[in-house]
């Protein structure tokens, strides 16, 4: 049973775009790679033959694991979520208690992850910490040198 992912439009549109491709164009060039390798004779010392094949495999292996994730995905409504508390696709903003600097994460899918554009899969450490807190509340998040404190300064949307 696949698990269940949530992401934003964008996300699952990017998704789909991706399996796309993998089927579409990828899938074709592994296969034709394979035929000219097979038209170079004899196969069993044939070495692009082998690394044609395990491309292959390794090729389908994305394409699966790229279907499973989409069978399990499901798009948020962000406008019927709570903005009490953190949750997926909240942009929240944090305060470091040990060296006061502030931060503004928004949590996503494991797939949609990016920390330079500021998103934070809700299944890191960060993330984890974050989920179900209020503004005012303190997030603690065990990271391995210890654990860290942060302010829940703001949530939105």
């Amino acid at each position: 049973m696949s698990k269940v992912s949530y992401y934003t439009e964008e996300g699952l549109k990017k998704l789909r775009e991706e399996l796309r491709q993998l089927k579409d164009i990828e899938r074709p060039k592994a296969s034709q790679a394979i035929a000219d390798a097979r038209d170079k004779g004899d196969l069993s010392e044939n070495a692009e033959y082998d690394a044609a094949k395990e491309a292959q495999g390794l090729l389908e292996m994305k394409i699966s694991k790229l279907e499973e994730t989409l069978a399990g995905a499901r798009v948020i409504d962000e406008s019927q979520m709570d903005t009490s508390k953190v949750l997926v696709l909240s942009t929240v903003k944090i305060k470091n208690q040990t060296n006061g600097m502030e931060m503004t994460y928004t949590l996503v899918a494991d797939g949609e992850a990016d920390l330079a554009s500021g998103k934070i899969s809700v299944n890191s450490p960060i993330g984890k910490g974050l989920l179900g807190k209020a503004v005012g509340e303190v997030a603690e998040v065990q990271v391995p040198n210890g654990v860290m404190k942060f302010d829940i300064i703001e949530i939105s949307r």
